[in-house]
């Protein structure tokens, strides 16, 4: 077995805000980027979110992708992920936008896509979540007709599109690699039998709960038909993970960052529940359990007993990540910097994963 890793940031930006605050947040992002491709990370990765104060601002990935292309050359970028309902993005600009960063980048482009899973956003942009599932499959379908045919029209249930053709194109061929986010089993299922990456977005899971939903996912790729011009049959997960010195260390440092962000995550999600009260949540109904879950009980204690996240000296980092590459993941999204984890130690959680993780498990 032999696992990558990658760097994957929410951009958070935690209160009291200053008027340097935001600014603080990308510029330690991209410097903890650069330093990323040095210590051997195969990729870095944003979400896209949008209205949620101090959780993630990061809301235009694609132009944050830029300064990081820029200033890397063996990093592969990754959106985790650009939403694809309606209207959150045009799939014909989410096509070109996507393919600027391909052509800036050499080639380096990974194509994550998903649906939108909070009220904030799902209302704040009137998009409808009982047609997400099926505008984000249409919005892929015609990203990828639009990358590769030079004749693009479209006349679908959501979008209709005369005949144009759309410019640029991407330079990876057929196209770049692509990906979906899913929290749900039903959602493994699809990512399978569509032929793409599997992101599997599974806040506070043990690695092993991980495997039983990569099983599921690998068993729905042997009725696979790909949506793309070619399959993508890697899967990733996403943990927090923060490597100090010794483990008392790295303990205190990500104490207070880790519980905040399960608790606001796991939170954010259920609103969508409260939201629908007394409607049918169709393809959210995983929210419903979110909505009456407990939040208290998700402590830093449980999360790094059940293993749901990587903490602590070079040595434990690398036992809790080999129970993720045991899981049959091939890519490890480490969310380095979950709420207020300082800038330099961050830094120095990147060196040290380095130097005695990576190198261990990549193969």
């Amino acid at each position: 077995m032999s696992m990558d890793f990658a760097l994957f940031y929410e951009i958070p930006v935690p209160k009291p805000w200053g008027p340097s605050s935001e600014f603080d947040a990308y510029h330690n992002t991209i410097e903890q980027a650069v330093l990323g491709e040095q210590a051997g990370f195969q990729s870095f990765w944003t979400v896209e979110h949008h209205f949620l104060d101090e959780y993630s601002h990061c809301s235009a990935p694609d132009a944050l992708y830029g300064a990081i292309a820029a200033k890397t050359t063996t990093l592969r970028i990754g959106h985790g992920v650009r939403l694809l309902p309606k209207p959150y993005n045009h799939p014909v600009r989410a096509a070109e936008a996507a393919a600027v960063v391909d052509i800036i980048s050499n080639g380096r482009l990974e194509f994550g896509t998903g649906r939108s899973s909070t009220r904030a956003e799902l209302e704040g942009f009137g998009a409808d979540p009982d047609l997400t599932r099926d505008q984000w499959e249409e919005g892929l379908r015609m990203v990828v007709k639009a990358w590769t045919d030079d004749e693009f029209e479209w006349d679908g249930p959501t979008w209709q599109v005369p005949k144009r053709n759309v410019h640029p194109k991407p330079i990876q061929q057929p196209h770049p690699p692509l990906w979906v986010a899913t929290s749900s089993p039903p959602s493994h299922v699809i990512a399978g039998e569509l032929g793409l990456g599997l992101l599997s977005f599974t806040i506070g899971v043990p690695p092993e709960e991980l495997a039983e939903r990569i099983g599921v996912y690998r068993d729905a790729q042997t009725r696979m038909k790909p949506i793309g011009k070619v399959a993508n049959t890697r899967a990733a997960t996403f943990t927090m993970v923060h490597c100090a010195e010794t483990t008392d260390k790295a303990f205190e440092e990500a104490r207070e960052s880790f519980e905040w962000y399960v608790r606001t995550a796991l939170w954010h999600i259920g609103t969508v529940a409260e939201w629908r009260e007394g409607k049918p949540l169709g393809t959210y109904d995983y929210a419903e359990m979110l909505k009456d879950l407990d939040l208290n009980l998700l402590t830093f204690e449980y999360l790094v007993d059940s293993g749901a996240c990587v903490v602590g000296d070079p040595k434990r980092c690398l036992e809790i990540a080999s129970r993720y590459d045991a899981a049959d993941c091939d890519l490890l999204l480490c969310l380095l910097n979950p709420y207020k984890i300082p800038h330099t130690s961050v830094m120095r959680s990147i060196e040290l994963l380095g130097e005695h993780v990576i190198p261990a498990l990549r193969g």
